[in-house]
């Protein structure tokens, strides 16, 4: 059997990538690596936990003799590589944390990856999975493209940058075989509320005030999870190798047009007049170094490997309501003891 591993795996756009794969190809081995931090829930992949063709483990990429080690016993055929600290305004108060886990952590799996691939390139893959950050912010007009040039602007988009670099570097100096893609914001189920989306779902759900950072004007390219884990198969199935793919929702939204429909949304799925949860919005101090705008051109996936989002951003936030209140117990577990003060503390789109 191919064996996969796939990085941060118990997250949530890993977890939706380890299903399918999981359920999808039954002659690959999938194992799922992830520390389990707070983002990390292995509730997330209770339906396919007792599949013969998943397996399960704990470990930490920043820790490099265990990664060294977890390769020569297992010998992978590829790696997905998600795991990473995403959190823009963590990344703003210690940066630290990423640079450990989204530049260390993806050396450690491109050396342990060398390692056991050099001389027997053949059917290997390292697929990096990025973001948009890494290409700064746009004006008004005008889209990311591949070869658009990197200006990431927060330590989280830094990092990120730092690590698509480090894995072309080990393509172009070992003959490494590998992809990257680089996706715009996710949304859909198990998204940790941190998040913008998640975390205004909650809000409302419990009549909390809904915090937006300056005006609301930032405008984010928004792509339901599910078509980003389709997304991510055709690049690993039917990628080139060492060529990047933009991955993007084609649904622009500023924040303050996305929160307002999110009430509308919410306010029918609860059945109460619209409009009411928008009394809950709150402009709060804008974050320092706040990106104005991400798009994303995803033509060349599109071209190329025949991939195009199958859902508008309003029928996924409809998708995505209808979860979080079918769900209510995974988000009050998450929610809840240590998770509760440091939810409720972050304001952040991404």
């Amino acid at each position: 059997m191919k064996k996969v591993l796939i990085t941060g795996g118990a997250g949530f756009i890993g977890s939706h990538v380890v299903r399918l794969f999981v359920n999808q190809y039954q002659d690959y081995l999938i194992y799922n690596l992830d520390a389990l931090t707070y983002a990390g829930n292995l509730e997330n992949l209770t339906d396919v936990e007792n599949k013969s063709n998943y397996k399960f483990i704990k470990g930490d990429i920043t820790d490099g003799d265990f990664i060294n080690d977890l390769f020569s016993d297992i010998q992978f055929d590829a790696v997905i590589h998600l795991a990473a600290e995403s959190h823009v305004d963590r990344s703003i108060s210690d940066p630290l944390s990423f640079i450990n886990t989204n530049i260390i952590g993806t050396v450690n799996l491109l050396n342990a990856a060398k390692s056991v691939w050099e001389g027997n390139w053949s059917d290997r893959l390292f697929y990096h999975v990025s973001t948009d950050e890494v290409y700064g912010s746009l004006g008004d007009t005008g889209f990311f493209v591949e070869s658009t040039s990197y200006d990431p602007k927060s330590p989280y988009s830094a990092s990120k940058a730092s690590s698509d670099h480090l894995v072309r570097a080990y393509g172009n100096t070992y003959g490494l075989p590998y992809v990257i893609s680089n996706c715009s914001n996710n949304y859909g189920p198990n998204q940790f509320p941190e998040k913008l989306i998640p975390l205004c779902i909650n809000n409302i759900k419990n009549n909390k005030p809904l915090p937006i950072y300056g005006k609301g004007e930032n405008i984010r390219d928004w792509l339901y999870v599910k078509d980003h884990a389709t997304a991510i198969d055709n690049v690993f199935h039917k990628g080139e190798n060492g060529e990047t793919y933009n991955i993007g929702g084609h649904n622009e939204w500023t924040n303050i047009d996305l929160v307002r429909l999110l009430c509308d949304v919410m306010d029918e799925a609860l059945e109460q007049e619209i409009g009411t949860s928008q009394k809950l919005i709150t402009f709060v101090k804008d974050r320092a170094g706040h990106d104005l705008r991400y798009a994303i051109d995803a033509s060349k996936i599109d071209k190329e490997l025949s991939w195009k989002p199958s859902l508008t951003f309003e029928e996924g936030i409809k998708k995505t309501v209808k979860w979080y209140l079918d769900n209510e117990s995974w988000l009050d577990h998450v929610t809840s003891g240590k998770y509760q003060q440091y939810y409720q503390s972050q304001y952040e789109e991404r």
